[in-house]
Order: structure tokens, then sequence, then C-alpha cells
């Protein structure tokens, strides 16, 4: 039985999970807003903030659960085509509420290279109108947000198919540096 649910949620959060998921009474940052500032440890314990970006153009992606199959899938995408992103003078940055730990174990088993950083206590995932449910576990929500070099929300995309959504990003960026 624990093997079946264990799967039901896998299958769940590997399809976006929108039918598992409950969204908590946040309000989402909208695109033409300033990208609300923060601070968060990452996988290699560094404290990196939303402020050290400026000048460059940020895809700050929210995903519910390190080493799950949705989430593994949007993350190898996002590494696939991370040269293509660094010449377009942006970087990735993914957000969860796992822990440093957790990220670096992630990372390593994954090979990416790019920023995973901790939210354990939801603050920033809540204050992103992502925090969500699964079950009794808090998660994030799969959602993006594209900041321009000036710190503006350019553009967001929620409950997002981590299997296509590295191209819908690349093809967001690149539309909007025309």
């Amino acid at each position: 039985m624990k093997r079946f649910v264990l799967s039901v949620c896998a299958a769940a959060l590997m399809a976006g999970g929108s039918a598992y998921l409950h969204a908590a009474d946040q309000a989402m940052p909208a695109a033409g807003q300033a990208a609300p500032t923060f601070t968060l440890p990452s996988q290699d314990g560094s404290q990196i903030s939303l402020d050290s970006f400026k000048g460059k153009w940020v895809v700050l992606y929210f995903y519910p659960k390190d080493m799950t199959p949705g989430c593994t899938v949007e993350a190898h995408n996002f590494q696939r085509d991370l040269s293509k992103y660094e010449a377009a003078g942006a970087v990735i940055v993914g957000v969860s509420v796992d822990t440093p730990d957790s990220h670096k174990q992630f990372c390593t088993k994954e090979g990416l290279t790019f920023r995973l950083l901790a939210d354990p206590d939801h603050k920033v995932v809540d204050e992103y109108g992502s925090l969500g449910h699964f079950g009794e576990m808090t998660i994030a929500q799969r959602n993006t947000f594209l900041i321009n070099p000036e710190g503006k929300i350019v553009k967001v995309w929620t409950k997002v198919d981590p299997r296509v959504h590295s191209d819908e990003v690349l093809a967001a960026l690149n539309e909007m540096k025309k």
C-alpha cells in the first residue's frame, strides 16, 4: 500500500500535481511589480541574495521537492540549457522548502551546477505566492518568475509542465531581449 501511495504521489508531482496541490491564501507578485527581495542559503551553505543578481536576468523557479520525478526533469532541462541562459545574461535560481543538505545531495546526484536555495521556513515561497500542500506536506508550487536586470518581474508562469518549461522560459527571455 505504501508503495502505491508513493507511486501516486510521484505521478502527481511529475504531472505538475495540480489536482493535489492546495494553494495557501497569499498574493502572487505580478508582471510589472518589483521582485520581492530575499536572502536564502544555497546548496553550498552560502547566503544568496536576489539583489546580488542586479544587472542580470533571473529565472526564479519554485519547485516542490528534491529528487522527485518532475523536479528532476525540470532541473535537468534547466541544466541542459544553462549555457543558453548564460549567453543571454541570465541566471537560474531554484527554490524549494527543502534544506541546503537536501539540495547538495540533489545537485551532486543529478549534476546540477546552478543555485538551489533552501526555504524551509516558507518565507520566500509564501512571499511569491507559491506555497502549497501535497497531502500533509508543505511544498512550493511549480511557479516561475522571470525578473529583468532592473529587478522587475516581467513574466510569471504558474503550474508549469516541467518537461517543456525551460524551452518556454528561454523563448520568453529571447523575445524580451529583442
